[in-house]
């Protein structure tokens, strides 16, 4: 039941599942190459199990989705900005069957102009950057329908750019959703959105599409199959870039930022550097740190990249090396937060747990529903708690209660 195992870690949902499945230790670490003595590190919480790489092994083995381990999906809040209507009523929308065929779109007003749904387009995109997810999850379906009703009333170019922007409101649904752990609905929104902007025949919004794509294979832990999404989306995009527009190369680059992600979990190192080496390129051809079609792309996104693939990858002297020194203040808050939580995961797995504490509750200030919804920053937690010896701190247990990982 969601939120029922919020207070576990994720080695302590190993242990439970390997017992469900009447495993011993010493059989489910050589499935997957280990010693018994180091899983049973891993289920007491003595070692930090944070490497999505390792993480995907032990749920294939298991028999179980990478969500079961990380403890996803998880409740979202209640707040001002959501009200009580969030996830179930992104559902039913991404379950609407009006969007399958030849149907009246149901909406009873004139359906909104391309000015009017590009604004509000606009408006939740900006909230996502600035980690509102509650405002963002409680009014996607009203975009998504009147984006459905817009692209089926007008025609001509107006269609075709409510078709796009439909595309668009697909993209954010899917990006919120596996931000949110729901990782099978996120893989409908976006395949709903290719489906919207295929008639168009735009690389733009087609290419950006693919980028979510590539997040929902990486919230299944399907990595490798993402390195092929970035070979096949790269391909497709090539003969476009020869008079590229900033949108369109800072799509290009963003596809091998996630695309170097997979390949750093599927322990790839070679196509990590390759696919690094190329977002790079295009940052340097882009010259700056910018935010087209909502992609912060730039050096800046390159260099928290190498630090997050740099503590996939376990080398975490530069991940602690590099990760303090980036600059994010000119990124969105949504890329700022993610990065501090992998500068966050660096310092505690070098035992600087001051540290890492210090830059989770930085971060916590900044945006308190991304952290909320990370397994990062709720392991992180509940990992420290549990390795306390004697009465954990009181910053410590309210950080973790504010966290939902402990009663």
């Amino acid at each position: 039941m969601r939120g029922t195992t919020n207070t576990l870690t994720i080695g302590e949902r190993v242990a439970w599942y390997r017992r469900r499945r009447g495993l011993s230790q010493e059989v489910l670490a050589g499935l997957i190459g280990r010693t018994a003595d180091w899983l049973g590190k891993i289920e007491n919480n003595r070692i930090e199990l944070d490497r999505l790489s390792v993480i995907k092994s032990l749920a294939e083995v298991l028999d179980i989705s990478l969500g079961d381990l990380l403890g996803e999906p998880s409740l979202l809040d209640w707040t001002g900005d959501s009200g009580t209507e969030t996830v179930p009523a992104l559902r039913a929308a991404r379950m609407n069957y009006r969007a399958l065929g030849p149907f009246d779109s149901g909406m009873d007003a004139e359906p909104p102009s391309v000015a009017v749904l590009k604004k509000e387009a606009g408006t939740l995109w900006d909230a996502y950057q600035n980690s509102r997810f509650g405002y963002v999850t409680s009014r996607l379906p009203d975009l998504l329908h009147r984006a459905q009703a817009a692209a089926d009333h007008h025609d001509g170019d107006d269609q075709d750019q409510s078709r796009r922007l439909l595309g668009l409101a697909h993209q954010l649904a899917a990006t919120q959703l596996t931000k949110l752990g729901e990782s099978d609905l996120a893989w409908i929104a976006a395949d709903r959105g290719l489906a919207a902007v295929r008639p168009t025949g735009d690389p733009l919004v087609t290419g950006s599409l693919f980028r979510s794509v590539g997040h929902a294979l990486h919230a299944t832990g399907r990595y490798a199959e993402a390195v092929r999404l970035t070979e096949d989306a790269a391909g497709y995009l090539e003969p476009h870039l020869k008079h590229a527009t900033p949108a369109l190369l800072s799509v290009y680059g963003t596809l091998f930022l996630s695309g170097s992600m997979a390949a750093a979990r599927s322990n790839d190192a070679a196509t990590t550097r390759t696919f690094l080496a190329a977002a790079d390129h295009a940052a340097g051809q882009l010259g700056a740190d910018a935010n087209h079609l909502w992609t912060a792309f730039g050096p800046t996104n390159v260099a928290i990249h190498h630090v997050a693939i740099a503590a996939e990858l376990g080398n975490l002297q530069i991940a602690i090396d590099l990760g303090p020194r980036v600059d994010t203040a000119g990124l969105p808050m949504e890329r700022r937060v993610r990065h501090a939580l992998e500068v966050a995961r660096a310092y505690s797995s070098w035992n600087r747990v001051d540290d890492a504490q210090a830059v989770l509750l930085d971060a916590e200030q900044m945006a308190p529903e991304q952290v909320r919804h990370h397994f990062l920053s709720r392991q992180l937690a509940l990992t420290w708690i549990r390795r306390q010896r004697g009465k954990p701190s009181g910053e410590l247990v309210n950080l973790a209660r504010r966290l939902k990982v402990l009663d």
